[in-house]
């Protein structure tokens, strides 16, 4: 058994450093696939966690509808948050799709790791 690690105290969390995580939806697997794909590529998202399928239940020009979808959520640093959303814009079927920019704080580590897999500078060819 491992022994468990010790979180830092809540008091402590904005030491932490800061990352973005963007969320969007797509009509199908397919398209979340390959929007993460381009993003990661791209180098504008570390990491793109694909969730679903997830009902939706909105109000859509008048009328209450309910869809199918799946969730993309996009691990980036700040400085590149306006390119990651251009990227979804620019490959999402929907007319007004929803993105949603927030602040996250994350593990030394982890944003470490983030950043240097968005860096454009970065030697990292994978």
């Amino acid at each position: 058994m491992q022994p468990e690690r010790e979180m830092p105290p809540a008091s402590d969390a904005t030491a932490m450093p800061t990352l973005t995580e963007i969320r969007t939806t797509f009509p199908t697997r397919e398209a979340a696939e390959a929007c993460a794909a381009a993003l990661v590529a791209d180098r504008v998202a570390a990491c793109v966690q694909i969730d679903g399928p997830v009902q939706s239940t909105y109000r859509w020009q008048g009328a209450v509808e309910q869809a199918v979808e799946f969730r993309c959520t996009c691990k980036t640093a700040p400085e590149r948050a306006s390119d990651c959303v251009a990227v979804i814009a620019r490959m999402h079927a929907y007319e007004t799709p929803e993105i949603l920019v927030s602040a996250v704080a994350a593990s030394p580590a982890y944003a470490a790791w983030v950043r240097s897999s968005v860096a454009l500078d970065s030697g990292d060819t994978r």
